[in-house]
């Protein structure tokens, strides 16, 4: 898996990249949990991600958030880190033209911001979104949602309670044309620990 560097916003973004056998396979951006709890792009969930889609024949990018690793550029409270999203998707989209769709997939912080570049970017078709922080930040822009995907949760989560999250699927849900499941995973904390 080849360790890539590509053009932010604010400077140079540090990823790790898997470019398909298959020149018309869909790709995906994994987003990482939040810089300032120790987020990175080698955290376990954002890998299990990538290897995942990596399993299922996609081209995948995994990349550090500005100022982590040796990604460029200081914390931004979400604005900065949504326009390190559209840069990595926009690399990844250049090297994959041939793309029928992409997907967006986040953990937390990251589930977040991917939430934001779905509503940004018509051609993302799908998300995973795990353990979707919906009590600490505003998701009122994804009523309705345009795509269909999953949101995953734990429930024993002491940081997003589940039933925060299941109110927050049901008002997403209202879009007609898209299905949008949400996933609880039983004895789940919001680390996934033993999971």
């Amino acid at each position: 898996m080849p360790e890539v560097i590509f053009a932010g916003p604010d400077g140079r973004l540090e990823g790790r990249y898997h470019p398909s056998d298959d020149a018309a396979a869909p790709c995906a951006i994994i987003l990482s949990p939040h810089p300032k709890a120790g987020g990175h792009m080698d955290h376990r969930i954002p890998v299990a991600m990538f290897e995942s889609y990596k399993a299922r024949g996609f081209s995948v990018l995994r990349f550090n958030f500005r100022g982590v690793g040796r990604s460029v550029g200081t914390y931004d409270n979400g604005t900065g880190e949504l326009q390190d999203a559209a840069y990595a998707l926009d690399w990844l989209q250049s090297f994959n033209q041939n793309a029928p769709f992409s997907w967006v997939s986040g953990y937390s912080f990251g589930a977040w911001i991917g939430m934001q570049l779905l509503m940004r970017r018509p051609e993302i078709a799908g998300f995973v979104s795990m353990s979707l922080p919906t009590n600490t930040y505003d998701l009122a822009f994804l009523a309705p949602c345009p795509s269909s995907g999953l949101i995953t949760y734990g429930s024993q989560d002491t940081i997003v309670p589940p039933e925060e999250v299941e109110r927050a699927i049901e008002k997403i849900r209202i879009q007609k044309g898209t299905k949008i499941e949400g996933r609880l995973i039983e004895g789940a904390d919001h680390f996934y620990t033993d999971h």
